[in-house]
């Protein structure tokens, strides 16, 4: 009769033999980590311009180069490029980083809303190379364009082509409670919590977490828990901001939720590292399964990329 074994089990490397054959134990499940906001540009030349009265949120080009191996050393394995103001409506440069990086990355395209023309490239802007989108910015003179009709073209051409729109407003998330009612088959991506620059400076951030607050009872509406550090009035782990990290999660759930960088806009603020572990490490409220969705699952399901 064969003695009784007892085998330990475990640690990584550790075979087991069974039946003549040694079997691995099973290898933990890498987390899918996607970063659902980068900037990212190129210098300013005579051949290749940016858009007369920009500037861009650091000194230097925030390149590809720059780019890849800081989300190689983060282990995050997919970024959404948002190409900032100063490229106006050109996604060239983020469309080179998609055919040098296949699968890595993808665009959210910036469109001109007061262009009612531009309806007729939404028809068919998934079939540009990397597109995955729209991002809005209305801030400044912009902001009125919400209510006098100006951006009223854009919502219904937006829902009949599928194209799903991120958007951050100066102080008027609230505005889009009644886009999403009209437009049931619009996919809103709330941007950085529904916060801007401006509305930190002056001291809004509750009120503008309200807001966002308030749009989860559309179905269509999620939100990008991004930017946090910004937000901060305290050093990593940012801890002023958990509570309002946590008010969003509660609403949305974290299959409505997402994470991501913007890391230009804070860059000094904490390493990119530290934005990631922000959110698996240091925000206790959140499940291993609740990290699994806002760490990257949700935000691929929401906009559709696939990759070959």
């Amino acid at each position: 009769m064969l003695s009784r074994r007892r085998f330990v089990v475990g640690t990584v490397g550790t075979a087991v033999a069974l039946g003549g054959a040694r079997v691995a134990p099973a290898q933990p499940r890498k987390r899918l980590i996607v970063d659902s906001q980068i900037h990212m540009w190129p210098a300013n030349t005579r051949e290749r311009p940016w858009v007369p009265g920009t500037r861009p949120q650091l000194p230097e080009p925030f390149t590809i180069e720059r780019v890849v191996p800081m989300i190689d050393e983060a282990g995050v394995d997919r970024v959404v490029i948002v190409p900032p103001t100063l490229e106006g409506e050109r996604i060239d440069y983020a469309q080179e980083a998609v055919r040098r990086y296949p699968g890595r990355f993808a665009i959210m395209a910036r469109i001109a809303l007061d262009k009612p023309d531009r309806a007729a490239r939404l028809a068919t802007l998934k079939q540009e190379l990397g597109v995955l989108g729209v991002r809005l910015n209305i801030a400044a003179e912009q902001a009125a364009w919400l209510t006098n009709g100006t951006a009223d073209w854009f919502w219904p051409a937006a829902e009949q082509a599928s194209i799903p729109v991120m958007f951050l407003t100066n102080g008027q998330t609230h505005l889009f409670g009644r886009i999403a009612e009209r437009h049931p088959r619009l996919t809103l991506i709330i941007d950085h919590m529904g916060v801007s620059s401006a509305a930190v400076q002056a001291k809004k951030l509750p009120e503008m977490i309200d807001q966002s607050v308030a749009l989860a009872r559309y179905p269509n509406v999620s939100v990008k828990l991004s930017a946090a550090p910004l937000f901060s009035s305290e050093p990593y782990p940012f801890r002023d901001v958990t509570p309002h990290i946590r008010r969003l999660f509660e609403a949305y759930g974290p299959r409505r939720c997402y994470w991501g960088t913007d890391v230009t806009n804070s860059y000094a603020k904490a390493t990119y590292r530290q934005r990631v572990t922000h959110f698996t490490e240091e925000l206790p409220f959140l499940s291993e399964d609740d990290k699994d969705w806002i760490m990257g699952r949700a935000i691929v399901e929401r906009l559709g990329w696939t990759t070959a």
